[in-house]
């Protein structure tokens, strides 16, 4: 029994209920399963039920179940977020946020309870950064408490010294400072401008996302272990000072790299996804690809200023709009004719997958949101940015795009409603010209770091490596097997 608890750990993942967070968490399922882990992989009810909704061709009710086929280890179950499946998550925010904050926690401590007591051998808690109770249901269930976090470091440290920035009046501050943040630990001055959109905010800091993000940040200093989506080699310095307060590992990116058809695939979309293949065929880096994610909203006024910047400027495009990307009670948000104005030349749809679309050849540039994951896709696939953040961690992901390691341009400088005419002058920059052949040229470099790090002796694989040895150290302290093993032998 307790040899099997190292060879083959078991651990229970709990990813956070938005899309963004579900890929990497899946992809990271994946990557420790085929290091020997058995995975219990659990989705919200609400979740599984988009997914599976959108997937036609899952069977059954375990999203797992092909990837199973391969021999890995991996289980799959889910647990209510609190709320009714009608009930509309986005159209209700806040109320939502607030089950997630107060009652959510009540069905992963029943759910795990339940699990531990039938399989005692469970050992290893996997949950979301962004999670207010890890640390309570870890201790709880003698569990090795593992944080994981789907964005870079820089975001992580700078909610993690939000003592600092209070400090020094940075935040939570009615007039927070206009100047450089040059006191975090591992972090180059940075314009408040570049902050996380919370912590931007001077009207209310005690939002429900405000109350989650004081108390996640708390707790994850309780975690045994902190595992990050990013590269050591872009983030070296941030990654290092983190090491100084708790065992951090850089394991990033943790895609399914070669996005091949021959990858495991496991469905994650929240919505049915567009093939654009047959569209597709177009010159070589002529298509300029357009999305803003899964969870972020445009203003109707930016979108239609964004439409029109798209038909004016003559370039072909494929434009992922959610219907909900301005509001779900907002049906109407394109401009009159709009659609039969690009036909030849623009393509509309509600989702893809977008691996199969940033990796075709006609793909010269992304405009985007600057979500986390996209900016990994985009440079593995050779596709410089046009940056339009909207939310969150977003801006602070522009300002690793454009000013460190230059391959993208901000959409617009200012906090004002963007025109047309500027949408149309930043399209043109990053599809052709000089300043497009040195955002390839530089964004080329970064897909060689990101393919090394992935390799046998790269640094993300010894880190995962290193990760895998230290949760099992950690398992034999828990458990008692140290004293045991030297007094028995192996």
């Amino acid at each position: 029994m307790e040899k099997d608890l190292l060879k083959r750990p078991r651990a229970i993942m709990f990813p956070y209920t938005l899309q963004g967070h579900v890929i990497p968490f899946v992809h990271l399922a994946i990557k420790l399963a085929s290091k020997g882990f058995t995975i219990t992989f659990v989705n919200t009810l609400s979740i599984h039920h988009q997914i599976t909704k959108s997937q036609s061709a899952i069977a059954g009710d375990n999203i797992f179940a092909e990837a199973s086929k391969s021999g890995l280890d991996k289980r799959y179950t889910t647990i209510s977020d609190g709320f009714p499946m009608g009930f509309d998550r986005s159209l209700n925010h806040d109320q939502f946020m607030e089950g997630l904050l107060h009652v959510f926690s009540a069905h992963v401590d029943d759910l795990v309870g339940r699990m531990v007591h039938s399989d005692p051998s469970i050992t290893c808690l996997i949950a979301d950064t962004f999670f207010m109770w890890p640390s309570m249901i870890a201790k709880k269930y003698n569990l090795v408490n593992v944080s994981f976090w789907t964005e870079p470091a820089l975001v992580l440290t700078l909610y993690y010294h939000l003592d600092l920035l209070i400090k020094n009046g940075h935040f939570a501050s009615q007039d927070n400072r206009e100047d450089p943040v040059d006191y975090i630990p591992g972090v180059r001055a940075i314009e408040p401008k570049d902050l996380m959109s919370y912590i931007q905010t001077t009207e209310n800091i005690s939002t429900v996302v405000h109350r989650i993000i004081y108390k996640a940040f708390k707790d994850v200093k309780k975690a045994d272990f902190i595992v990050c989506n990013t590269v050591q080699e872009l983030e070296s310095e941030t990654i290092s000072a983190l090491q100084e307060k708790q065992p951090i590992y850089a394991i990033g990116p943790i895609f399914p790299t070669g996005f091949s058809k021959n990858n495991i695939i496991v469905p994650t979309s929240l919505w049915s996804e567009s093939d654009c293949t047959d569209w597709l065929h177009k010159p070589h880096g002529s298509v300029l690809y357009v999305s803003f994610g899964s969870y972020s909203h445009v203003s109707k006024q930016d979108t239609v200023e964004i439409a029109y910047g798209l038909l004016l400027s003559g370039v072909s495009f494929i434009w992922v709009l959610r219907p909900d990307v301005v509001k779900s009670d907002v049906p109407n948000f394109l401009p009159v004719r709009f659609e039969d104005d690009i036909k030849g030349r623009g393509l509309i749809i509600p989702w893809c997958r977008q691996i199969d679309v940033i990796s075709h050849p006609a793909i010269g540039g992304f405009l985007s949101h600057c979500g986390w994951n996209s900016i990994l896709e985009s440079i593995w696939c050779n596709v410089p940015f046009l940056c339009f953040p909207l939310l969150t961690d977003q801006f602070t992901n522009r300002k690793l795009v454009v000013d460190d390691w230059r391959i993208g341009l901000h959409l617009h400088d200012k906090k004002a409603v963007i025109s047309r005419e500027e949408v149309v002058e930043k399209i043109k920059r990053v599809m052709s010209g000089k300043v497009a052949e040195e955002l390839r040229r530089i964004i080329k470099e970064l897909r060689k770091i990101l393919e090394n790090t992935l390799n046998t002796n790269g640094s993300s694989e010894r880190n995962l490596n290193q990760f895998i040895n230290d949760v099992k150290t950690r398992i034999r302290k828990k458990h008692g097997i140290v004293a045991r093993e030297q007094f028995l032998g192996p």
